[in-house]
């Protein structure tokens, strides 16, 4: 077939660009997808996606020649190989410390603490603890920001610390057995953060086996979300939701002008997770009073019909002043903004759905109109609805 000029053209200007980001985890697929979004509207790339070599490691093809890669660096022989290309490229990820050249686009650590903690706290928890086997896949940082999250609240975080190097092999069993050492120490009941999905649903399958209750004695939240691992786990997982279309979509702009002779950005631009998805694993309140549990559950379950502190008051025979006293001492927040946090997260989840518009969100979070709403929430948030989701859904 022969091409017209014009044709020839576009194709010389097509740039062809590798995708070093694994297509087996809900995280890597969202971030595909949030760098495939911004090439179909702001660049001509073709995109080549999870390249390995013959051993099945993320690795760019013998003799490929290309204009940028975005990588999830987690080996040294990856790093050697990417920067022998010469190439602009962009990490995705925070597990390889800062190299030269490099640009990067990583998840906020500290925000995704901040959200952790104040999810486990909303739930009454005063004990904490931090599960991360030693492992190449992640780096240090996540369970340093959780940390410190728990200690400038004035509690302790107890931290999971096996005796051994990342990299050792070692029996289901053993893993087994050592976990299990470390949860029959922690006191009870106990609020848990996991590292990712896949530490989170190895907790709760040493809980099963053991006979140790989810979420009555250990509440367990994944750092981070893997849809299939958190739904089919026993019981269903809590999980941060990172925001890993924007990582991708970001990562690709980053790229972009790498290629076009920018240099890299000398800070990495960190992106601040969705929020929390709560299921069954932190569906637990650490509180000793039933008529605070109650009053909680009742605004958990109703905050979407629009209810103000009264309805609580015809829910539990408690005085408002009494009512108000409780929640201060277990919560350190008065009845209505407990009502209102409640109404705020449930509408941030809500906007990552595209197809509810502004206003359905609201009423849907028990907001009378999307005015009240959208103040709301910006004083919460710091940012208007509208470019909340503009922001995390790369639209």
């Amino acid at each position: 077939m022969t091409l017209d000029p014009t044709q020839l053209e576009q194709r010389r200007q097509v740039q062809v660009v590798a995708v070093l980001v694994e297509t087996e985890t809900s995280w890597g697929r969202r971030v595909i997808r949030g760098i495939a979004h911004y090439a179909e509207k702001h660049a001509s790339w073709h995109l080549l996606i999870d390249p390995r070599d013959h051993d099945q490691r993320s690795a760019l093809p013998d003799g490929w020649k290309g204009h940028g890669v975005i990588a999830r660096f987690s080996s040294r022989l990856q790093i050697e190989q990417i920067l022998q290309k010469k190439v602009p490229a962009v990490d995705v990820d925070d597990v390889c410390e800062t190299l030269p050249g490099v640009g990067r686009v990583i998840t906020d650590e500290s925000a995704r603490a901040e959200l952790a903690v104040e999810h486990l706290l909303a739930r009454g928890f005063s004990e904490f603890a931090y599960f991360a086997p030693p492992s190449h896949r992640y780096s240090s940082h996540r369970g340093e920001a959780f940390q410190q999250a728990v200690t400038s609240r004035g509690y302790v975080c107890n931290a999971y610390r096996p005796g051994y190097r990342a990299g050792r092999k070692m029996s289901w069993a053993e893993q087994q057995r050592r976990v299990n050492r470390w949860l029959m120490s922690l006191p009870r009941p106990v609020a848990i953060l996991a590292v990712d999905a896949h530490h989170a649903r190895q907790l709760a399958e040493v809980c099963h086996f053991s006979s140790i209750r989810v979420p009555d004695e250990f509440a367990i939240l994944a750092g981070d979300s893997d849809e299939l691992l958190c739904e089919v786990s026993t019981p269903p997982l809590s999980a941060v939701s990172l925001a890993c279309e924007r990582i991708g979509y970001e990562a690709a702009a980053m790229l972009h002008q790498m290629i076009e002779g920018k240099p890299a950005p000398k800070r990495p631009v960190l992106i601040a997770p969705h929020g929390v998805v709560s299921r069954q694993s932190t569906d637990f309140l650490a509180i000793d009073d039933p008529l605070i549990v109650r009053a909680l559950r009742f605004i958990q379950n109703h905050t979407q019909h629009g209810i103000g502190v009264d309805d609580v008051l015809r829910e539990v025979p408690l005085s408002r002043r009494s009512l108000e006293i409780q929640f201060k001492a277990y919560l350190g927040r008065t009845p209505a903004e407990e009502i209102r946090r409640v109404q705020l997260e449930r509408a941030r989840e809500l906007l990552l759905n595209r197809d509810m518009s502004i206003t359905e969100v609201a009423l849907s979070s028990g907001f009378s109109n999307a005015t009240r709403f959208g103040i709301a929430f910006r004083k919460k948030f710091g940012t208007t609805p509208r470019n909340f989701r503009k922001k995390l859904l790369t639209e």
